[in-house]
């Protein structure tokens, strides 16, 4: 396909009038309403939360009656704002107080700043690269003739924005290598703005595409596809409800309102439409969905045909579709059709009946993950038991070889056009910093390109996969990682890490802030809970409603475990997630409140009754169930982490991050969710909210951030598990 570089680097309100809370029943722990008041009482000696303020709203889900107090959170206002202010302070206060907060990010400064480099990509007959000299904010792209020319900064995001928070998110380049089209976000939102630039002067255009979310440029000619939605109403633009998604293409030189409208569903307000083009700019391919689980339909449009329109190849939305490249006038498609572990096919768009298919590779008992295509080669990558394996065929689905990789990790890359003769791909494992190396296709030999040095003894380290049982009996891989010679006496530090869900896989890569977690003593361990991809479309659907209990007995039982096994403690463990993850997390803790010590629910999704009122989330129905179905509100209901938070009960030292430029995960489900804990959670921990001011979801978020939100949360845990990494600040 016409390759399109997304960039993720990271080395994701109407008040009503206040009441307050007058309940006089009591609660299952017990305590009357008199001690509860004196509880709370304790607890604002303890830690002087902002006094948030409740209002008078309750809906009816199907005769439920379910209050929302602080609805008011939900909206962009100046009240919300200075809310947002007192609770930093709070929150800022404590972390300032942590003695060995100061010595962690200096230690995370010093072991971040090393070079990062991407692996090597051609466009135009030239290479290109992306390099972190160590500290920089972002990632710069570098050019050179050959691999032995000195390389040339090409385009330095780092001068975008002085703070760093203007990040590089999707470039591509005309199949001639004369053009670039590039996106820029600000403070991490999903909405980008694309460019574009004269590759052969470095000079910038004047066009300008504003409004495109959930896309990439992709070229035609002398223009490019992309999808975009209608410009948002002021004043609320990162929680508006997304509708319409459009496909345009724009021409080079032109201004965006003469932008061509290729395609649109008026029938269908809540369909998102990708478009790209294959390498010959033979085909415009289509994936069209509904939601954000995958299953896709798939349309096409012959671009060699003046006459031609848009046409279906698979309508329904039961299954995925991914067209690699084409072969001719025949598209090669991965799917998970008849094949939960996926397959290649061959497909002839005019005839596209699945009878017609012709199976290329056909699915074996490990998971396709990767498939590229480069130098006559169909080069695969797969996974077994969340590591990769790489298999390389040709055309005809003829297996010819396989790739011998260095160690058990995770491969990326092997990015490459239809005539080269080497592409270049990255191996990386939880100690094995990543690693570029050059493949030579003809000769099937694989060499080292460029190796990554780091300011830690890897060699340091162990990682072993273990299967324990999870609550129905299912057999689920974790891996954990730790100092060789760890003594198993339930004491060591433990930081337990998921997902879970939108069949996304979680594979052994590097991370160097989990190395100053693992240098002090600390274990890490990380499920491949179901709701992921990790064995398929199977393995995923096991954690979709109705079935997403699943996921958290899963992750509950890796911390029974990882403490019966002799680990770690409940006071020495922390459980941590981000997004679809800060879910997990946050159903966890209101689960099983007295099995961790610490909570970090980042970006999490925490309303579940209300998610898909707000940018994309109603992409997420499939996945989770709307409270809008009488019987997925009642599935939703029970987990829902806003919404089982109890008085009384005493919740683990809780961090949750957010940032208010979130328009993936809106921080209104943080802010709500804290603001219940804080009022109902128990005395004795502290119950704080971090919220990262002209950031996102994660994208894109400058390296000054990243050290200072992983010293601070390091800091956070470490202060609650009763643990100083560096006692000679004691």
């Amino acid at each position: 396909m016409n390759k399109t570089k997304i960039m993720l680097l990271a080395g994701g309100l109407t008040a009503v009038s206040a009441c307050k809370s007058t309940q006089t029943d009591t609660t299952a722990t017990g305590m009357t309403t008199e001690n509860r008041t004196a509880a709370v009482s304790s607890a604002e000696k303890e830690f002087d939360y902002p006094d948030t303020k409740k209002v008078d709203q309750v809906d009816n889900y199907f005769g439920t009656q379910v209050a929302d107090p602080y609805r008011w959170l939900e909206t962009h206002t100046e009240e919300v704002d200075e809310w947002i202010e007192e609770q930093n302070e709070v929150t800022f206060g404590y972390l300032n107080d942590i003695a060995f907060r100061d010595k962690i990010k200096a230690r995370l400064t010093e072991i971040w700043n090393y070079p990062k480099y991407g692996a090597p990509f051609k466009e135009g007959g030239k290479y290109y690269f992306f390099k972190n000299n160590g500290l920089q904010n972002q990632s710069v792209l570098y050019v050179q003739e050959s691999l032995e020319d000195e390389p040339k900064v090409f385009f330095d995001p780092n001068k975008l924005s002085e703070d760093g928070t203007v990040a590089l998110t999707a470039f591509n380049f005309s199949e001639d290598g004369k053009y670039v089209a590039y996106g820029t976000s600000s403070g991490g939102s999903d909405w980008n703005t694309y460019h574009l630039m004269d590759a052969t002067t470095g000079k910038k255009l004047d066009d300008q595409v504003e409004w495109v979310k959930f896309s990439s440029p992709s070229w035609y000619k002398d223009g490019f596809f992309y999808s975009r939605y209608d410009a948002p109403t002021e004043g609320n633009k990162l929680a508006n409800k997304n509708e319409y998604h459009k496909v345009y293409y724009h021409k080079v030189g032109t201004p965006q309102s003469q932008d061509k409208l290729v395609y649109e569903d008026k029938a269908h307000a809540l369909r998102n439409f990708y478009g790209q083009t294959t390498d010959d700019e033979r085909f415009l391919v289509l994936n069209v969905s509904e939601g954000a689980s995958g299953a896709n339909a798939l349309y096409y449009k012959d671009l060699q045909d003046p006459k031609a329109t848009i046409k279906p190849i698979v309508e329904n939305f039961e299954n995925e579709y991914n067209v690699v490249d084409n072969f001719g006038d025949k598209l090669l498609v991965m799917t998970n059709k008849n094949a939960p572990r996926y397959r290649l096919v061959l497909v002839d768009p005019k005839k596209p009946q699945e009878q017609n298919w012709k199976t290329v590779v056909p699915e074996n008992q490990n998971v396709i993950t990767n498939v590229s295509t480069a130098g006559g080669r169909v080069i695969v990558t797969y996974m077994k038991d969340a590591a990769s394996q790489v298999v390389v065929y040709d055309q005809s689905g003829k297996q010819l070889t396989t790739v011998e990789l260095p160690a058990i990790g995770t491969v990326s890359g092997f990015n490459g056009e239809k005539e080269d003769k080497e592409v270049f791909f990255t191996f990386t494992s939880f100690t094995y910093p990543p690693t570029i190396y050059r493949y030579d296709i003809p000769n099937n030999k694989v060499s080292l390109f460029r190796k990554t040095e780091v300011n830690v003894d890897t060699e340091a380290f162990e990682t072993k996969q273990v299967f324990y049982t999870s609550v129905d009996g299912t057999k689920v891989p974790m891996f954990i990682v730790h100092k060789k010679g760890l003594e198993l006496n339930g004491d060591n530090p433990t930081l337990l890490y998921g997902y879970g869900g939108f069949n996304v896989s979680l594979t052994p890569s590097f991370s160097i802030s989990n190395m100053l977690w693992l240098e002090n003593g600390g274990v890490y361990a990380m499920p491949n809970l179901r709701g992921g991809g990790e064995y398929g479309e199977a393995w995923h659907k096991a954690g979709m409603t109705p079935n997403k209990q699943n996921v958290f007995d899963d992750f509950i039982t890796a911390a029974e475990y990882l403490i019966s096994e002799g680990y770690t403690s409940s006071e020495k463990l922390a459980v941590s997630g981000g997004s679809n993850g800060g879910l997990l997390v946050g159903a966890f803790m209101t689960q099983r409140p007295e099995l961790a010590k610490v909570a970090l629910p980042a970006v999490g999704v925490m309303d579940m009754l209300r998610f898909h009122k707000f940018t994309i989330g109603w992409a997420w129905v499939p996945e989770y169930g709307s409270s809008e179905d009488e019987a997925q509100f009642k599935n939703l209901y029970t987990f829902s982490p806003l919404h089982n938070i109890k008085e009384g009960v005493k919740y683990p030292a809780t961090l949750v991050k957010t940032a208010d430029h979130d328009d993936r995960v809106v921080p209104a489900h943080s802010f709500k969710f804290i603001s219940e804990l804080q009022e109902k959670g128990a005395p004795g921990n502290p119950y704080l909210i971090r919220v990262d001011v002209r950031a996102g979801h994660g994208a894109g978020k400058p390296t000054s951030l990243l050290i200072q939100e992983y010293a601070d949360t390091w800091a956070f845990v470490y202060k609650n598990m009763g643990v100083n990494p560096y006692p000679e600040n004691q």
